[in-house]
């Protein structure tokens, strides 16, 4: 069980080190917009870092945040080029290019339904509260002032 852990470690760290774009054509979407989030989360947890270190050298508040982009953006490019997490990327775009998405029109139809019934179930549990806190209160179980 130790070898197996220790190879799974190792090909992670060869795949992290290598430079090809595993299977270029496919998935590209996908792909792009999981790495665009990566490197944003990475961009701002820099920022983040950057702050926290206000009473340090400039040098350092400058250096160590940008190593620390650098290094989380190589990172996130080469997950998404990793064979297992790059064939779950394309079989993700693949599924949703599958999707039957809705026309706008019928898109604000459905969405005016929800909230619509939203809002009509809100007035209706308004209702029920008002009803069984009048009723508890005048049954003397609920104190009114407490209420």
């Amino acid at each position: 069980m130790a070898k197996e852990k220790n190879a799974a470690a190792n090909s992670f760290f060869q795949e992290l080190f290598q430079t090809n774009v595993y299977k270029r054509s496919q998935g590209r979407i996908t792909r792009q917009v999981t790495f665009a989030a990566i490197a944003i989360v990475m961009a701002i947890g820099a920022w983040r870092f950057n702050v926290y270190m206000l009473d340090r050298d400039q040098l350092i508040r400058v250096v160590l945040p940008s190593v620390a982009v650098l290094v989380g953006w190589w990172v996130a490019f080469r997950l998404v080029n990793m064979p297992s997490f790059a064939d779950f990327l394309i079989a993700v775009e693949v599924e949703m290019n599958k999707v039957s998405w809705p026309s706008r029109s019928e898109l604000i139809r459905s969405s005016m339904v929800v909230i619509f019934s939203i809002i009509f179930l809100a007035v209706i549990l308004f209702g029920y509260d008002l009803f069984w806190r009048f009723l508890l209160t005048t049954l003397r179980v609920l104190n009114p002032g407490a209420a």
